[in-house]
């Protein structure tokens, strides 16, 4: 009976697997992103020490002792930070797609400008303007994309949310 709760040797190992791995991403932080991740004191020396290290095997086996402190950690909030930082959370990856969509219809479409504006009342349509009209110039003439990613800066700041005061 107890055998059947407990995971197979295969399914522990594929999770020390994944947890090391989770700790090798750490190593790759930078010292300011390493501060912002909530985590054991033991774990985080750890990590600093791994950075430390030089020699192939030496870092081999400090990255399997923060795979095994790994193990006493949840390592959810620590995805979900990486996650984050790597801009895949669902909510950035939505917001990148939107973006990418106007820019494409503001490019493509006389009429979407009108629409953007109604939207996003702070835009700044001069700016959008000349970008659109240089962007869709780059595309005709087949020249490096410059105006093209100035648009999508434009639109991007125009979608952010505008804090509170």
């Amino acid at each position: 009976m107890q055998d059947a709760e407990r995971p197979s040797k295969t399914r522990r190992k594929k999770d020390m697997h994944a947890l090391q791995s989770l700790g090798e991403s750490l190593v790759e932080l930078s010292a300011a992103q390493l501060a912002q991740v909530e985590m054991p004191e033991d774990l985080r020396d750890a990590v600093l020490e791994a950075r430390r290290i030089s020699g192939r095997e030496g870092k081999r086996r400090q990255m399997q002792y923060i795979g095994r402190l790994m193990r006493d950690v949840d390592p959810a909030p620590i995805r979900a930070k990486l996650d984050e930082w790597r801009g895949q959370s669902r909510e950035a990856t939505a917001q990148l797609h939107a973006i990418e969509r106007w820019r494409d219809r503001l490019v493509d479409d006389d009429a979407a400008l009108t629409e953007f504006a109604r939207e996003h009342p702070g835009a700044d349509l001069q700016a959008l303007r000349a970008a659109i009209r240089e962007a869709r110039r780059e595309r005709g003439a087949e020249r490096p994309p410059k105006h093209f990613r100035e648009l999508f800066r434009l639109v991007r700041e125009a979608m952010q949310p505008t804090p509170s005061v």
